[in-house]
């Protein structure tokens, strides 16, 4: 059974050299939020998540729910483990999948073919696994001929339709988004709604960061309120937008 336990976990980005240039454009390059401090003239650290232990268990669908710069994003990457905490453990129980950057894992100067096998070997899938399934992603994309192009003459759409298909070409035990995903042209968004639907109920466990509270109370039966890189408050996504738009007014 999936299974996520997040105990006292911390996380900041020194920014070397920020006291010599905008310290505002050093955050929004960084791109993490969280509180800032500055430890000298030369340093300045954003302290992206701040002490934080939950835990997620099969079947949970989990909203995060918080303005810009309160960790969202951060808490994703923490849990899908590009990002390694500065303190506390990070402990999942199932293979995850994550669906926030289309681009990871490409090869520009390769073929659509080949990233197919090096997106989904970067996702943990077997090469057994991927010889398996490379006829099914390839009819999904819709993509023909432009396989067996380098992705580099692709347009963005192109690409994304690519990285989707590859990502959702397995049901996850935990799947890991930031915001919800709008893949390609009118045509192939239908298709690809469809698809990433079926694998959010399939799943084991849903972790969802989204600004759309009408998606957040359409998928999720749980959700979590950060704020400055804490975790202020976890409940049903009914007593979570109550407390997040009480705070916002109160602001």
């Amino acid at each position: 059974m999936a299974h996520i336990t997040v105990q006292n976990v911390s996380l900041d980005f020194p920014l070397f050299g920020a006291g010599s240039r905008s310290l505002k454009k050093a955050i929004v390059r960084i791109g993490s939020g969280g509180r800032v401090a500055r430890e000298s003239n030369d340093t300045v650290v954003v302290k992206a998540l701040r002490d934080l232990s939950f835990t997620i268990s099969h079947g949970e669908r989990v909203g995060l729910v918080g303005p810009n710069g309160a960790g969202k994003s951060t808490l994703l990457r923490v849990l899908s483990g590009i990002f390694e905490p500065g303190q506390g453990t990070v402990k999942l129980q199932g293979r995850a999948a994550a669906l926030f950057d289309p681009s990871l894992g490409m090869d520009m100067e390769a073929s659509g073919y080949e990233n197919i096998f090096l997106r989904g070997l970067l996702m943990g899938l077997s090469r057994d696994e991927l010889r398996e399934k490379t006829e099914e992603i390839a009819r999904f994309t819709e993509l023909g001929e432009y396989l067996d192009m380098p992705v580099r003459a692709y347009s963005s759409g192109m690409l994304l339709r690519l990285a989707f298909a590859v990502s959702t070409s397995f049901v996850p035990e935990i799947l890991l988004m930031d915001e919800w995903i709008g893949a390609g042209d009118a045509r192939f968004l239908d298709k690809a709604q469809e698809r990433l639907e079926g694998l959010v109920r399939q799943s084991g466990i849903l972790v969802l960061a989204s600004h759309s509270e009408e998606i957040i109370r359409r998928l999720c039966n749980r959700a979590f309120l950060l704020e400055g890189g804490r975790l202020l408050a976890s409940g049903t996504p009914d007593e979570v937008f109550a407390l997040y738009n009480a705070r916002g007014a109160a602001d």
